[in-house]
């Protein structure tokens, strides 16, 4: 693609990003047969193409944001299976990101939506106070339907437990069970503590019997997802920030091998702290350093090994692939692998490629579009007749968890049952 961007327009760093990835489009259309909004609409502006001649238009025009732009920008979930497809590379991922942070310093949103995106930012990456919410939502969920718009949607996402304060939530060192393998630090997140913090505690039991010390390392928290992709550039890059300082302690202290996040949404962002600082003189370095040891559970328990004791049952265990996951990261197969590997029938749905609406705020934000998305993503697991579904991103688990009477579980958690762990909270009602 033809660009046209003055030499001052380059010498923005972020914007001569953006001009590299839209040179590198050929406008082939790729990207329109597996982008879930296409599908959905039927609307080039709501492809990756689409959306890209219209980010093109408002960067090189150096121009405030348009509602067109912003209507169509705000639909993308960001779930990246364009770039999966994409047969040139176009890194859609920094372009969109790019955009949004455009966007929200040039576009005056209309109030309710302005007041909501602030309310979010705010809430979701501190797990006490969202705890606090979802207590309250909790209670609303009986009138939910006389709630309207975004507000009755997000009341009805509400879980029906909320957890407290874990031992989880303390700087600490837990020590591996017998020999040392690895020394890694996991990061605890912040919405997932809140919704369902025995995911953490499933992830620690699993890593430590298999031979790896744990670091909580002191001052970690949100990994800046939530907030980077809404475009709020200063909130997301502080909470970056304060995890590349922990985590650099550690590596500079005893060391880490491995930075490990079992939600996937966090890893595909915290796996790209070198491109979000690469401009930063004081982090930089400690940037790449730690996205370059940043690890899915999944990859590390690839490299540990799996001990299946057969304690848990061989259940028929529908795996669905979160994006951030399989395009964002592009892991693909081991989670399944592992799934097989301890012993369960694993099993995946059509259209496995495609989103299932949550995409961080996305369900919140964009609830009618989200639902849509749900529905089929839920019809498709259930065509498998699954005893399970199990996936490795807590949005997902929400999401899909809100559409089906199938227990959703993360992967983690079947694992850890599965090598002499506990079983599965959300299992604990069934005869399995």
């Amino acid at each position: 693609m033809q660009t046209s961007f003055t030499d001052e327009q380059l010498r923005d760093p972020d914007m001569a990003v953006s001009n590299q990835i839209l040179r590198t489009c050929v406008h082939c259309g790729f990207c329109t047969a597996t982008c879930p909004t296409y599908q959905l609409l039927g609307d080039e502006l709501d492809s990756p193409r689409g959306r890209i001649y219209l980010i093109k238009q408002m960067l090189e025009e150096g121009r405030a944001a348009d509602a067109q732009t912003v209507k169509h920008v705000d639909r993308c979930l960001s779930c990246l299976s364009c770039m999966s497809t994409c047969p040139s590379g176009v890194h859609y991922m920094h372009l969109v990101d790019h955009a949004r942070a455009w966007i929200e310093q040039t576009y005056k949103r209309p109030f309710s939506d302005r007041t909501l995106r602030t309310f979010l930012a705010w809430l979701l990456p501190k797990p006490r106070l969202f705890a606090v919410a979802m207590f309250g939502a909790k209670f609303a969920k009986p009138i939910r339907r006389l709630v309207p718009g975004k507000l009755g949607k997000m009341i009805a996402l509400a879980p029906a437990k909320v957890y407290g304060p874990t031992d989880l939530d303390r700087a600490q060192v837990i020590p591996a069970k017998g020999a040392r393998k690895m020394r890694v630090a996991m990061l605890t997140g912040c919405a997932q503590k809140a919704l369902a913090p025995q995911i953490n505690e499933a992830t620690v039991r699993l890593l430590t019997r298999h031979g790896a010390e744990v670091v909580i390392a002191d001052g970690i928290g949100c990994c800046g997802a939530l907030t980077h992709h809404m475009g709020k550039t200063d909130a997301s890059h502080a909470a970056a920030a304060a995890n590349i300082r922990a985590w650099a302690a550690q590596m500079d202290g005893e060391g880490l091998d491995a930075i490990v996040i079992n939600a996937s949404g966090c890893g595909t962002t915290v796996k790209d702290y070198g491109h979000m600082f690469r401009e930063d003189a004081a982090l930089a370095a400690d940037a790449a350093r730690v996205a370059a040891i940043t690890r899915d559970i999944s990859e590390v328990m690839s490299d540990l090994g799996l001990s299946p004791t057969g304690k848990a049952p061989r259940l028929r265990v529908a795996y669905h692939a979160a994006c951030s996951l399989q395009h964002g990261q592009q892991i693909k197969t081991a989670p399944k692998d592992l799934l097989k590997a301890a012993g369960f029938e694993v099993v995946e749905p059509a259209e496995s490629h495609l989103c299932c609406g949550s995409a961080g705020t996305y369900n919140l934000l964009q609830p009618e579009l989200a639902d849509q998305l749900k529905a089929r993503k839920v019809a498709h697991l259930e065509a498998k007749a699954p005893q399970v579904i199990a996936a490795g991103n807590i949005g997902c688990i929400t999401q899909i968890g809100s559409g089906t009477r199938v227990p959703v579980v993360h992967t983690v958690e079947l694992l850890d049952w599965a090598t002499g762990g506990e079983k599965p909270e959300s299992l604990a009602l069934h005869s399995f």
